[in-house]
């Protein structure tokens, strides 16, 4: 078994036109048991870019602080805000500077660039990344989303669309 699947949460985010969407469940458990329904995993780093932390909320929390120290040294050292392919890029190093002991939690990166251009892309726990042009999917429940997922996307949907069809998704996905 796997320490993903122990602990646990699910993240989801799919690509529009000129969109991305990113949906989570709340609920930690411990395997099979549900221990709290009100778990954020999903963080606001800038006005357009987003990440996910599924796993183990310890060190999701712990991912999340050093992430949010890198980035508030990036753009005082470059003076300019944070573009998605950039952050993806440091959590991707950060994961893999603790590849031997590492944070047992999958980051998911998604936000738009200067010319609106959806970014997505996730991890996992040693900062491997995968960034499609579609939608991304990590946790538990990443092997029933991905399936869903492949029934709810079309390419180049507008924001009420993409809502719809992440929405969909994730509540496809958490009924299982």
């Amino acid at each position: 078994m796997s320490i993903m699947s122990y602990t646990g949460g699910t993240i989801v985010a799919m690509a529009g036109d000129e969109c991305v969407c990113i949906a989570s469940d709340l609920r930690i458990g411990e395997q099979m048991t549900t221990i709290a329904t009100d778990q954020k995993k999903v963080h606001k780093v800038t006005d357009k870019v987003y990440v996910g932390l599924a796993g183990f909320q310890s060190d999701a929390r712990t991912v999340l602080e050093k992430i949010m120290f890198r980035k508030n040294l990036y753009e005082l050292r470059e003076n300019r805000r944070i573009k998605p392919q950039v952050l993806s890029e440091m959590i991707s190093n950060l994961a893999y500077q603790h590849r031997f002991g590492s944070y047992f939690t999958e980051p998911l990166v998604a936000g738009l660039d200067d010319t609106n251009k959806p970014y997505i892309c996730c991890m996992d726990t040693i900062g491997c990344v995968s960034a499609p042009r579609d939608f991304v999917a990590v946790g538990t429940g990443q092997e029933y989303l991905l399936g869903v997922c492949e029934n709810f996307w079309r390419e180049n949907m507008k924001p009420e669309e993409l809502f719809e069809a992440t929405a969909q998704s994730i509540l496809s996905c958490l009924e299982r």
